[in-house]
């Protein structure tokens, strides 16, 4: 069974800092690749950072330079470090192998907001 939990988010100040965390079940987590989606409300959702197996890491362009992915594959972790965060940012924040399947199983996603 996939398992997907998401944490650390909160509400911060522009400009501020948070650490997201996602524990993954093994079956998931050894995909080529996990990543990290957001959807803010009355959006798609949207990939912004992805992470192979090796290590390569992908961004969207309006993450570029401020968010970091990585894993641990000891405790079966995916991370995305986020740093001057901006407004446009808000969002829940969910991971998820990449690229998606049909039928795949959501965590509850965690919530990041950031005020202005």
């Amino acid at each position: 069974q996939v398992q997907l939990v998401e944490s650390g988010g909160g509400l911060v100040q522009a400009g501020g800092s948070l650490r997201l965390s996602c524990a993954a079940s093994g079956s998931i987590f050894w995909s080529n690749k996990m990543g990290w989606y957001r959807q803010a409300p009355g959006k798609q959702r949207e990939l912004v950072a992805d992470i192979t197996y090796s290590g390569t890491t992908n961004y969207a362009d309006s993450v570029q330079g401020r968010f970091t992915i990585s894993r641990d594959d000891r405790k079966t972790t995916v991370y995305l470090q986020m740093n001057s965060l901006k407004p446009e940012d808000t969002a829940l924040y969910y991971c998820n192998r990449v690229p998606l399947v049909p039928n795949t199983s959501w965590g509850q996603g965690t919530q990041v907001t950031v005020s202005s």
